[in-house]
């Protein structure tokens, strides 16, 4: 019966090597479980192991390294070797074996009787007599390598002496390629016994790669040895093929692939697949190997179960060859022709399959001098991706392949141009030269215009802008010959572009005026249009102008000029007060296709221009939601700090919460944005903004209205006088207020007022009012509280009502018109509990409870005096004037006056004169 040591036992006593073992880099633990068995059969009990591997692990390398030791051990050593081309020759590899045993002069039947001639029980008996008796001369060392592919009489032999040499010194160790299907009638357990040692060979780890491939352990040593899966042959194979700035995962060989070719073509259909995987790569699939083999699905399946259990495929759903050496090593062995062929028609499966523009792309890259006309679309899309991604290389290489197709006029200019933009990121000479080339190639005008304005549209600005712009440009120029209906829609979107890069004003509008008087196409007229309420949003003179003018720029479907990253962030912020218009707006903003911006999630305009006009509303929570589920797929592509509208969905959602009071949630968002001064869009200066709110809300003050002053210069800077964009005025006033800045916190106010009375719309002009209020004393504060709260009732804006009740509640509790403070005070609880402002809710609610708490008459008293009423009664009786006791009291004089007018009715006394007497008998009737 077997015995199986314990791996880790050393070869003892006489059995241990007089001289130094012969070495194989990486093998060591697996020589030393063979050697471990050493003992076993030396004591005279037979002991087996079966060494299995893929093809190249180097179990032949091992058997024979082995065998040297057991030759230094005392052993008698014979080896066979199965090969492909004998397999069929009765008796090929016993013969070897009893050649390598027999003693010369020994008399017996010839060797060659073992093929069964003679009868097969005599053959058999007369293989084991020639083991029996080769053990009589000492311990026994039979290896057989590739058993797997020994004749089935030699396996015959092999099991037949196999129970017969138990209590013989007698040590057989057999490898075998890993899952090779069975030879014919003997099993492999058969031939090693019921419990053989087995061993598997696994890669070798990046020590013994390193060792193979004469390198230091290091990141190269590595990479090789992932792409070889630490395969010795494989190791030898890529070495010389190791030139300085290889990359190991691309490299490969034909002869390896030829030697993989061959070994396939004894399984049917698995040299197809073999093909089919090495062209698919990770795209590798079931359906999709069988289709490009051209093979049935069941005779795929079976090929394909092969291939895994030899190791040649990853035993997984998408089957791929198990190493990148495999699968470069059977590409470089395939024709050119045959390659470019299968690349083509794997795009094409892939295509079908609904799989990513990208991969598509990917074999179509490869599939060069074939015609694949629908490709161009696919190549296009996925440059688009790789460069706003950061991979532009990779999408001019899409791009200069597409440009190999036959193209017409139109679509050469759009991939030219689609190029310029890729190459602009690693060779800007290089990119103007496409521009040039693309202005060269123009046929089609309206082609032209079209393209050039989506360039403009799908960059995010900075530098990419400078191309799209140049490039617009010259489009411009050669169109300029078809009249100002031709060139308007692109001299408008170039204007745009402009305006929208520049860190300082953008350029004079009135270089366009000259050419509106001859448009008649509707179009053009829409554009004109647009620009208008552009001119009017940045000269802030009028609310009405403006809305009129984008009113009119709404009447078509075509919103590509409000998808404008500049357009659309002063548009809404205008149209956030007009529901009609925001509902035309995400109307023309709702498209069936893929925003031009490639970090612009699908649908994301008009979802971000709903949730401006919901928090300009006051409705916080539903904006805020909006906002949030937005920002989630702008994270996914990665355009939350990058894209203009990341950036203001960002800033959009850190205002709602500072309003909703989710100061930390905020904070956290803020921390992730890049605040870098020199992006100088408006987009960055809302965020600022919102970082200043925060501040402030957050008790860091000095800090936030430096942030809300710095916002405001950065607005005039770009030229931007309309003060509905950001209110930045008013809440740096009031943190100047905080600040004790009272002189600093009038200026902005006065600023705020006159700018909004100039724009005219209720939204600033409400908001202006009631920072006029803080600042003003007395009845100016009053009045301009009062005003603010009836022109804020006539917009949606009840956030802003409710701050500007909280503030009048609080004047008029403060002035001791403590049952006005009330009625001011409760609707101010409701609106702003209503918005889910929580902050202004609180602070509401707290004035509120000290207004009724104020009207609760006095104890100490018979007449019915508040406390206020009480308290500047007696101060009066003491001697103190009005004026003294407005000051102490920080009261106006008016405030004063109505309330001594209150305890003179309430004490029946004509005046203060008699208020001393008054006072002293209601205390002692008290």
């Amino acid at each position: 019966m077997d015995t199986e040591v314990n791996p880790e036992h050393p070869v003892s006593g006489a059995s241990v090597p007089k001289r130094p073992a012969p070495r194989l880099p990486g093998r060591e633990p697996e020589i030393g479980r063979l050697t471990s068995l050493f003992p076993v059969a030396l004591d005279g009990t037979a002991a087996s192991a079966v060494l299995v591997g893929e093809f190249g692990m180097g179990k032949s390398a091992t058997l024979h390294t082995t065998a040297a030791l057991a030759a230094d051990a005392g052993f008698t050593v014979a080896i066979a070797t199965g090969s492909r081309l004998e397999s069929h020759l009765p008796g090929g590899v016993a013969r070897q074996l009893a050649d390598a045993l027999d003693e010369p002069g020994t008399p017996r039947p010839p060797v060659k009787d073992l093929c069964g001639p003679a009868g097969e029980s005599e053959a058999l008996d007369l293989f084991f007599r020639i083991v029996r008796e080769a053990t009589e001369r000492g311990p026994l060392f039979l290896g057989i390598d590739n058993v797997h592919l020994a004749d089935a009489w030699s396996m015959r032999c092999l099991a037949y002496i196999r129970h017969r040499v138990l209590d013989l010194p007698v040590l057989i160790i057999l490898t075998s390629l890993i899952g090779h299907p069975p030879h014919r009638e003997v099993a492999l357990l058969e031939m090693a016994g019921c419990t053989p040692a087995t061993i598997t060979l696994n890669g070798l780890g990046d020590a013994g790669a390193a060792e193979i491939l004469g390198l230091a352990q290091g990141e190269l040593a590595t990479a090789c040895r992932e792409a070889t899966g630490g395969n010795p042959y494989l190791l030898q194979a890529l070495r010389p093929r190791l030139l300085p700035g290889a990359d190991p995962q691309e490299l490969g060989s034909s002869l390896i692939g030829q030697v993989l070719h061959t070994r396939m073509e004894e399984f049917p259909h698995a040299p197809a697949i073999l093909q089919a995987a090495a062209i698919l790569g990770e795209d590798a699939g079931f359906d999709l190997l069988a289709q490009l083999a051209g093979v049935d699905e069941s005779d795929a399946l079976q090929a394909i179960d092969t291939m895994v259990r030899l190791h040649v495929l990853n035993n997984s759903n998408s089957p791929t060859l198990t190493y990148p050496f495999v699968r470069n090593s059977v590409l470089k062995d395939m024709p050119k022709t045959t390659r470019a062929v299968n690349h083509a028609r794997a795009a094409k499966l892939l295509s079908e399959a609904g799989a990513p523009a990208e991969r598509v792309a990917a074999h179509l890259l490869d599939a060069t001098s074939i015609r694949i006309p629908w490709g161009v679309d696919v190549l296009r899309l996925s440059a688009r991706n790789a460069v706003f991604s950061g991979r532009s290389e990779l999408g001019a290489r899409y791009l200069r392949r597409a440009l190999e197709e036959r193209l017409t006029s139109g679509r050469r200019v759009a991939v030219l141009l689609q190029l310029a933009h890729a190459e602009f990121q690693v060779d800007p000479p290089a990119a103007a030269q496409r521009v040039r080339e693309a202005v060269d190639t123009i046929g089609n005008r309206d082609t032209a215009a079209f393209i050039a304005s989506a360039m403009l549209l799908s960059l995010c600005g900075g530098q990419d802008a400078r191309l799209a712009i140049s490039a617009a440009g010259q489009i411009a120029a050669r169109l300029d010959a078809g009249g100002p209906d031709a060139v308007w829609p692109l001299l408008c979107m170039t204007y745009l572009a402009e305006a929208g890069s520049r860190l300082g004003p953008p350029p004079e509008f009135r270089d366009f005026e000259e050419q509106w008087a001859p448009l008649t196409d509707p179009a053009a007229q829409r554009s004109r249009s647009a620009l208008l309420a552009l001119d009017a949003v940045r000269s802030g003179e009028s609310a009405q102008d403006a809305v009129g003018h984008f009113a009119d720029a709404l009447t078509g479907d075509d919103g590509e000029l409000f998808e404008q990253h500049y357009f659309f962030t002063l548009a809404t912020s205008v149209l956030a007060d007009e529901p009609a218009h925001v509902d035309r707006l995400c109307r023309v903003l709702d498209v069936e296709r893929e925003p031009w911006d490639v970090h612009i999630p699908h649908g994301a305009l008009p979802t971000l221009a709903r949730g401006i006009a919901l928090q300009a509303s006051g409705d916080l929570q539903r904006a805020s939601v909006h906002f949030e589920s937005l920002l989630r797929r702008f994270d996914e592509r990665g355009g939350t700090t990058t894209c203009p509208v990341g950036v203001l969905c960002a800033a959009k959602l850190v205002e709602c919460w500072v309003d909703l009071g989710r100061f930390e949630a905020a904070t956290s968002l803020l921390d992730r944005m890049d605040f870098v001064a020199s992006q100088g869009l408006f987009t960055h200066t809302y965020l600022l903004y919102a970082r200043g709110r925060l501040r402030v809300a957050t008790g860091y003050t000095r800090f936030g209205f430096e942030d809300l002053l710095s916002c405001g210069r950065r607005l005039a800077h770009h030229g931007m006088r309309f003060p509905g964009f950001v209110p930045w005025r008013a809440h740096a006033a009031r943190a100047a207020l905080a600040l004790g800045q009272a002189d600093d916190a009038a200026r902005l106010a006065e600023e705020d007022m006159n700018a909004s009375a100039r724009w005219g719309a209720a939204r600033p002009l409400g908001t202006a009012l009631t920072t006029l209020g803080l600042v003003r004393e007395d009845d100016e504060a009053e009045r301009a509280l009062t005003k603010a709260i009836t022109t804020l009732r006539s917009s949606p804006a009840r956030l802003q009502l409710a701050t500007a009740l909280t503030e009048l509640g609080t004047l008029q509790a403060r002035h001791g018109q403590s049952e006005k403070a009330i009625e001011t005070l409760r609707p101010a609880v409701e609106l702003s509990e209503h918005c889910g402002a929580r902050p202004l809710a609180r602070r509401a609610a707290e004035e509120l409870r000290s207004a009724r708490r104020a009207l609760t008459p006095a104890k100490d008293n018979e007449h019915g005096l508040t406390r206020q009423e009480n308290r500047i009664a007696v101060m009066a009786a003491q001697g103190l004037t009005n004026r003294e006791i407005a000051t102490a009291l920080h009261l106006t004089r008016r405030t004063v006056e109505l309330h001594l007018s209150g305890a003179y009715r309430k004490l029946g006394i004509p005046g203060r004169a008699e208020l001393g007497g008054a006072l002293a008998k209601s205390q002692r009737g008290g």
